[in-house]
């Protein structure tokens, strides 16, 4: 540690307060109430949903909120968002208080530690992992171990290097963000750039060819078995519409249950796919079409349609045509239900659709890979800088809170 730092535990230098319970004794006051769900991961207060609660004047007179409070999240998350956020209370005006999955933390003398200080370092602890280890889990749910958090060890100089130090951070973070808004957009101007030339394409494709139903490109037009599978320790995979990735357009066998070869072997021929099929999800988030690109045995559930295109359709173009907004808006504007919207067999089968020859078919699927290899490509390289970029910001923050920076 960098000569002239402190080194005290967070109990000896912050107050810590839990929040409130809405509580049933009278007199009440309206408050505004920070929950966690406000909490965004760069630190920062979400206005978007603050509960305006009627609470007790008693609990609300010992769990107020100050401008410049910072709010711990010690309750919630999830399997892939650990509890311990943190963000500042920024407002000005008004009465607000906060949840009781949620915990207030105040510098005991801010003329010591400065209170945006101590929020970036907080940040710190929480970005760096360090909350990850000091959790617990109920029925789903974390905690943590707030005895534990008091006890870290919090690390600062004189006031005036503090006020230096967020100086820093805040600038350099202020650019972190404007390059990493630029670089979201250009990760949706990939996207856009293959779903435009694909709506192009299919757009000109429709006008000048002859429309045919569906039914018409497949020698089978099917969905999975309707009865509730047996299942078995192992045996054949059973894919649901969980299994099924929205964005890559695959399936993830990693976490199917299975069926026994017996049950898979008395399955009729056309509920069992093959390469070369499609495979298209009909029920809830309908509308995904999937390639069957190898022979692999598995079978699937009722909720995922299964077209298998004639000798003359190519299966790649038949993915681009079930992919497209054309095929997306009839899907949509002919799905049933409310709770769980579903696409019938029927209105699959009825779809009306271009008919080419098998050689234009292949030409425009072959343009259409190569776009989307080249969307994708861009998509990672912009993804490699975003990861860049807030691999930037833990750095700055580690140099900041080890006297380095």
């Amino acid at each position: 540690m960098k000569t002239g730092w402190k080194t005290e535990s967070l109990s000896e230098v912050c107050s810590f307060s839990s929040g409130l319970w809405k509580g049933k004794k009278p007199p009440f006051r309206t408050v505004g109430v920070i929950r966690n769900t406000n909490f965004n991961r760069d630190g920062s207060l979400d206005d978007s949903d603050i509960a305006i609660l009627d609470v007790e004047e008693a609990q609300f007179a010992k769990r107020s909120l100050s401008f410049g409070d910072i709010i711990l999240e010690k309750s919630g998350g999830g399997p892939k968002q650990p509890v311990g956020r943190v963000i500042v209370f920024d407002k000005q005006e008004g009465d607000y208080s906060f949840s009781n999955f949620t915990a207030r933390i105040r510098s005991n003398n801010p003329q010591v530690l400065n209170p945006t200080y101590l929020h970036r370092f907080l940040y710190w602890i929480y970005a760096a992992g360090i909350t990850e280890g000091m959790q617990s889990h109920s029925t789903g749910i974390r905690n943590l171990d707030l005895n534990a958090y008091k006890n870290l060890g919090l690390f600062y100089p004189s006031l005036k290097e503090q006020e230096r130090i967020v100086a820093i951070l805040d600038e350099s973070f202020e650019a972190i963000a404007t390059a990493k808004a630029n670089t979201e957009t250009n990760v949706q101007n990939a996207g856009s750039l293959f779903s435009d030339y694909l709506q192009s394409k299919f757009s000109d494709v429709w006008q000048k060819s002859r429309l045919v139903k569906l039914s018409d490109l497949a020698s089978d037009i099917t969905d999975g078995d309707h009865l509730p599978p047996p299942k078995s320790a192992k045996g054949v995979p059973f894919v649901t519409i969980s299994n099924i990735n929205k964005q890559s357009h695959t399936i993830d066998f990693s976490d199917t249950f299975f069926v026994s070869h017996e049950y898979f072997e008395k399955l009729k021929p056309n509920k069992k796919p093959r390469k070369g099929d499609l495979l298209y999800t009909v029920t809830g988030s309908f509308g995904i079409p999937v390639k069957v690109e190898e022979d692999f045995e598995f079978c699937f559930q009722r909720h995922i349609g299964l077209i298998r295109p004639k000798p003359d359709v190519s299966t790649s173009w038949l993915y681009y045509l079930m992919l497209s907004p054309q095929l997306f808006q009839q899907a949509n504007e002919r799905a049933t239900g409310t709770a769980q919207r579903t696409v019938s067999l029927a209105v699959l089968r009825d779809f009306s659709v271009p008919k080419l020859k098998l050689s234009d078919q292949q030409l425009m699927a072959s343009k259409l890979d190569k776009l989307k290899m080249e969307a994708e490509r861009l998509e990672a390289v912009f993804g490699r800088k975003l990861s860049s970029l807030e691999a930037l910001k833990q750095s700055l923050l580690h140099q900041a809170f080890t006297g380095k920076l």
